[in-house]
């Protein structure tokens, strides 16, 4: 069996420049590890990559939800041939709902490109997964990450507790359906 790859298009709009989503590859490995060098994305990420065998093992993992359609992991691109800028990813989660996730390196913050490309995201997942509920989970006070879910469509569902080790601070579950909330 072939695996699925999709690359998904996000079109230029104002002063903001066109993305790519992609699938990652083995050639990303070092703006992976760039982007994770960065104390204010690793604060908020459950997964830190801190050297270059950890990021090999988590593009293989990428790799293999692709060939299985359980996790369906985008490199975003301004550039189809630049380095990523940032990732979102879509993973199975139960019958009909998948968890979103994503981050953005720090030279692209502040541009919308994290919300552009979970809306993407998001729109291809809802329409063409079976998908009954989109799920994004984030520590409560990750404020930034709070109003791209918002903006994506995302509705505040639950407050969650702290759950260390895993989980040490509490956080929101955002809910996204495909009729929009």
């Amino acid at each position: 069996m072939a695996t699925m790859t999709i690359t998904l298009s996000v079109p230029k709009t104002g002063a903001a420049v066109a993305l790519q989503l992609r699938p990652w590859r083995r050639d990303d490995l070092t703006a992976l590890l760039a982007a994770h060098r960065d104390p204010s994305l690793r604060r908020w990420l459950a997964t830190s990559l801190a050297d270059e065998t950890a990021a090999l093992r988590w593009l293989d993992a990428q790799a293999d939800g692709w060939a299985s359609s359980t996790r369906f992991s985008f490199a975003v691109v301004a550039d189809e041939d630049g380095p990523p800028i940032g990732h979102v990813v879509v993973k199975a989660a139960a019958a009909g709902v998948a968890e979103v996730g994503y981050w953005t390196a720090a030279a692209a913050r502040g541009q919308g490109v994290a919300a552009r490309a979970l809306d993407a995201a998001s729109r291809w997942a809802l329409g063409t997964q079976a998908l009954s509920r989109l799920e994004l989970l984030h520590a409560k006070g990750n404020q930034a990450s709070c109003r791209v879910a918002e903006k994506c469509g995302f509705v505040l569902d639950e407050l969650l507790s702290a759950a260390p080790p895993a989980f040490p601070d509490s956080g929101h579950r955002h809910v996204r359906t495909p009729s929009g909330g």
